[in-house]
């Protein structure tokens, strides 16, 4: 029996969650896993500086702990010019996002590498529907391959014009459009620092590593978002869903919290902020050298 009790890491975190329990699929890989974060761990030691994609204000404790930080986050991507991209991006979703009310749509997009089986995929689908708001969901080519493909295509008829559902999105573009209301993530980091940029609220959905600490930020220090809870058989159910959809679209001291946050993570990378100023740093150094 899992026995759930917080503790008081960096940032706090439930006791079935600390992120070395689920490096790895096995206990081998999870023992492979756990070396190379501490040979990585030795070597940052030897490091003039370390490049971080975050920023000062959102995690002063944990950057204390790394003298030789310099966090130049929230690295954006300029969305004028195209970029390198994991797959082909489908822009038609800004087109339908256009059609939409402001603050009306929950985007879902769980990242390059998780993976879903059957019951899960079939709880999120349903879950997704049963909440009644419309929706973007990125379903990859991987993202899982126990789904029947008459059922897949009959759930996309179903929710036509509800919901949209797209093999990769052009992230920052719709986390930025005013019509989303809120993101349903796995919390990797990247994705989390993107939507702390745009003030987005969280619907979080974490799969492994620190993806569980990048949620308790989100739900426990940042206070922008909700923990979407498994069942025993680890499944995040239809009813979980629509509940929490329900709670975060409702919850105004959340939405404030995101905007203050964005706030913030603007004002650190404009010209006098603490990210300008250590990308000025940065380009001393290399200067230096």
């Amino acid at each position: 029996m899992k026995v759930h009790e917080m503790i008081q890491l960096m940032p706090p975190i439930d006791s079935t969650e600390i992120p070395w329990v689920s490096l790895g699929s096995t206990p081998e890989r999870r023992r492979v896993n756990i070396q190379k974060v501490i040979r990585t761990n030795r070597l940052i030691a030897l490091a003039e500086a370390i490049i971080c994609n975050t920023f000062r204000e959102v995690e002063p404790e944990a950057l204390a702990l790394l003298p030789n930080a310099l966090p130049l986050g929230p690295l954006a991507v300029p969305m004028s010019k195209p970029t390198g991209h994991f797959l082909s991006e489908d822009l038609t979703c800004l087109t339908w996002l256009d059609t939409q009310a402001p603050g009306s749509v929950i985007y879902v997009a769980f990242g390059s590498s998780t993976v879903f089986d059957a019951t899960r995929f079939h709880e999120l689908a349903n879950g997704l529907e049963l909440s009644g708001w419309p929706f973007i969901w990125v379903v990859r080519p991987n993202f899982t391959k126990e789904i029947d493909e008459d059922w897949f295509n009959q759930f996309q008829q179903s929710v036509n014009g509800k919901g949209l559902i797209v093999t990769w999105a052009p992230q920052q573009r719709v986390l930025s459009h005013p019509s989303v209301a809120c993101f349903m993530t796995h919390c990797g980091w990247n994705s989390t620092i993107e939507a702390v940029l745009h003030g987005v609220p969280f619907l979080c959905c974490p799969y492994f590593a620190d993806q569980f600490c990048n949620q308790s930020y989100v739900c426990n220090v940042w206070k922008t978002g909700l923990k979407l809870y498994s069942n025993e058989q680890g499944v995040v159910t239809r009813e979980e869903i629509k509940e929490k959809v329900v709670q975060l679209l409702s919850d105004e001291d959340i939405k404030a919290r995101a905007v203050m946050w964005k706030n913030i993570a603007c004002a650190s990378i404009r010209e006098g902020g603490s990210s300008h100023a250590n990308l000025l740093s940065l380009v001393n150094l290399l200067q230096e050298g």
